[in-house]
């Protein structure tokens, strides 16, 4: 379980299929319970994020889900199909004004509970690396 890949269409409900492999991950790697928590929200909003703002529910487009074991951390790779979008245009979701506007709040979370993001391909790509010890 070194180095996994999975492709899944578009669509929310396959998410569970991302879920039941990081649980795996969990239990052969002997993850803490709050790093597997960490683990677990970024990677499912990553992965929402795709299938809803990336590929905008296209059930023809995929979601590539990949991950990368390391010595002391781990790495998830989430891809979509779609035209990616402007980084800096995501608001504050901690910012007065932007409170009650619904988008932002999942970049916001992956980039707190991850310990390196990474953002390619113009957002089409998101890379998170969590510390495991």
């Amino acid at each position: 379980m070194e180095d996994y890949f999975i492709t899944i269409p578009s669509s929310l409900q396959h998410i569970q299929i991302i879920e039941d492999y990081i649980e795996n991950i969990r239990c052969a790697y002997n993850i803490d319970d709050c790093v597997y928590g960490n683990i677990h929200l970024a990677i499912v909003e990553a992965v929402t994020n795709a299938i809803v703002h990336g590929n905008k529910l296209n059930i023809d487009k995929k979601v590539t889900f990949q991950s990368e074991k390391e010595e002391t951390c781990i790495r998830f790779i989430v891809r979509d199909q779609g035209e990616g979008f402007d980084l800096k245009s995501v608001p504050d979701p901690t910012l007065p004004e932007n409170k009650l506007k619904l988008n932002g709040r999942g970049v916001f979370l992956i980039r707190h509970l991850a310990d390196k993001v990474c953002f390619e391909n113009d957002g089409a790509c998101i890379q998170m690396t969590f510390k495991l010890n």
